[in-house]
């Protein structure tokens, strides 16, 4: 494609350009195996001395197609699918940590991260610091260790709608010689490249806005090619050491800036799999095309009812950085000039119970485990996904018991008031 295209243009023709009488859409290369008519040529692809494909569990072309529209919108060098957004901050994360490494993250990131890095991947051997994001560059220091690989944030916050201090993240993750990976999942990079503000690695849930209508579940990785592995070649062995299981190859000596992205590969993905299928990444490619429509009408409705929300009396609090008043409207005019996303984070006025009797006298707006859809849903976390801790441990987890997550569709915006308004008036 050609430089500087603008992200709508991306969205709709990126990743794949089709030659003298070939398909406008990437086809479906659904097909698990690749055949060769020799020997040496498949083995070169083994070896990775060769582009191409042989098995679709490393790599596919319908796959590929759609990560490389991804990466270009995020102004990255490579970009890798994979089978949910978990995966992909799993994968992110594992292919420059390993038993013995520590990770430093902020608080305020989805539930099922927060697990992964502070449960799950403990148990592997990789411990993880979890930091307040809005606390001091002095105080965030102290958390990192000789041991530290990566430092990791959310652009806005699930379910908590705060906005990350990229620039901060990066300039305190640089100075300890680690790169920074920031989900990008709610800004989508149609409203947030976080590569311009010094982010090196981006991951999304492309379950969410990306495919834009739960048909889907699926991840992405995308690097920007900047961190200097080689720099800090000792924090790094498995990228800039040899990988005894290519013949000794050193990824950053043989592949430059696409080391990462192919250690992803061709280590991770080889070995674990979480391979996405290729009617998957049709599917989100057709998702893509409509991302930067989509994205200003999500943003155009949950401005309208985050005002709403802040001015009636029965609500008690409301974050959504588009609020003048709201504690990150600064940072979001910063990072997020054109709007930021459809999720909205408010309380009522009252209990748990409060928060249910409303949610269960919405008519036309569903309660759904999800979130960045087509269609408005909401979920009350103390209710649902984080039903099983007090009031206490939810407020030590960082979330207000009060929550509600309004995710806010692609409806009219009046039809959308008229329900809130209606189930307000119930409790």
């Amino acid at each position: 494609m050609k430089k500087n295209l603008k992200p709508s243009t991306l969205c709709v023709r990126a990743g794949w350009t089709p030659k003298n009488g070939e398909p406008v859409e990437p086809p479906i290369y659904q097909s698990t195996t690749f055949k060769y008519d020799n020997t040496e040529e498949m083995a070169m692809l083994f070896d990775l001395k060769k582009e191409g494909y042989f098995y679709s569990r490393l790599s596919n072309p319908t796959n590929d197609a759609v990560a490389s529209k991804i990466a270009e919108l995020e102004g990255g060098v490579g970009a890798m699918l994979t089978s949910s957004g978990q995966a992909a901050n799993f994968f992110a994360v594992f292919n420059i940590c390993e038993a013995g490494s520590h990770i430093v993250a902020s608080t305020e990131i989805y539930g099922g991260t927060f697990n992964l890095f502070g449960v799950t991947m403990k148990k592997m051997g990789i411990d993880c610091t979890f930091i307040d994001p809005e606390a001091s560059e002095e105080e965030i220091q102290k958390a990192f260790q000789p041991n530290t690989r990566v430092m990791f944030g959310e652009t806005i916050t699930n379910p908590g709608c705060r906005v990350l201090d990229i620039e901060k993240f990066a300039r305190i993750a640089h100075r300890n010689g680690v790169p920074l990976i920031v989900d990008n999942t709610f800004a989508t990079p149609v409203n947030c490249r976080p590569f311009e503000w010094g982010c090196d690695i981006v991951t999304h849930s492309t379950t969410k806005y990306m495919d834009g209508h739960a048909m889907t579940v699926g991840g992405v990785i995308i690097d920007s090619g900047n961190f200097d592995w080689q720099a800090n070649a000792d924090k790094f062995p498995g990228l800039c050491e040899p990988d005894n299981s290519y013949h000794g190859l050193v990824y950053t000596e043989a592949f430059g800036k696409l080391g990462y992205i192919t250690k992803l590969v061709a280590q991770l993905m080889r070995d674990l799999g979480s391979t996405p299928s290729p009617q998957s990444a049709y599917m989100l490619n057709i998702g893509l095309e409509s991302l930067h429509l989509r994205m200003a009408q999500h943003c155009g409705n949950a401005q309208k009812i985050a005002e709403y929300l802040h001015d009636d009396p029965r609500v008690a609090w409301v974050h959504y950085s588009g609020l003048p008043d709201d504690d990150h409207f600064e940072r979001a005019q910063k990072y997020l000039p054109n709007g930021s996303c459809g999720v909205i984070a408010f309380g009522l006025k009252g209990d748990r119970n409060t928060a249910v009797k409303w949610m269960d006298s919405l008519e036309l707006i569903n309660i759904a485990t999800h979130v960045a859809d087509s269609r408005t849903c909401v979920l009350h976390p103390a209710s649902h996904t984080h039903r099983q801790l007090s009031d206490e441990q939810l407020r030590d987890s960082g979330i207000d018991p009060s929550l509600i997550r309004l995710s806010v569709g692609l409806e009219d915006a009046d039809d959308l008031l008229a329900d809130i308004k209606q189930a307000l008036d119930q409790i």
